[in-house]
């Protein structure tokens, strides 16, 4: 995606956001993260308007992003009065976050196939 000329992801974003999708990511958030990662900092209204989703949307996912460390946010005074601005980037780059994506992912597998024996176990001795 070209932040400043075109406000749309790429082939390959798309791809990236549909993998993350696919993994158990919600996709907004995946959408969120993504356009993030390609600005050096932005604000929400910038993302509300280059992947077309609605101020709610922006701020649950931006919530999100900034509970799991993977997104921080600073303020920029505007001029004259009135409230600053918040800014939004990454903390880590996107490299790092999909290990740490990655790593939850096989946690939650380990937990699955623990649950799948633990009941597996049970039903055995219901049986007998």
């Amino acid at each position: 995606m070209n932040q400043k000329t075109e406000r749309a992801f790429t082939k390959d974003d798309e791809t990236v956001i549909q993998l993350f999708s696919e993994l158990g990511m919600p996709k907004n958030l995946a959408k969120t993260l993504i356009y993030i990662s390609q600005a050096e900092h932005c604000r929400s209204q910038d993302i509300e308007e280059g992947i077309e989703l609605l101020q709610p949307q922006v701020s649950i996912a931006i919530q999100e992003l900034r509970k799991k460390g993977w997104v921080k946010k600073h303020d920029k005074k505007k001029k004259g009065k009135g409230r600053p601005v918040h800014h939004y980037q990454l903390t880590k780059p996107l490299p790092e976050i999909l290990k740490i994506f990655e790593h939850e992912k096989i946690n939650e597998i380990e937990n699955i196939k623990k649950n799948f024996n633990e009941l597996e176990s049970i039903l055995n001795e219901v049986k007998t």
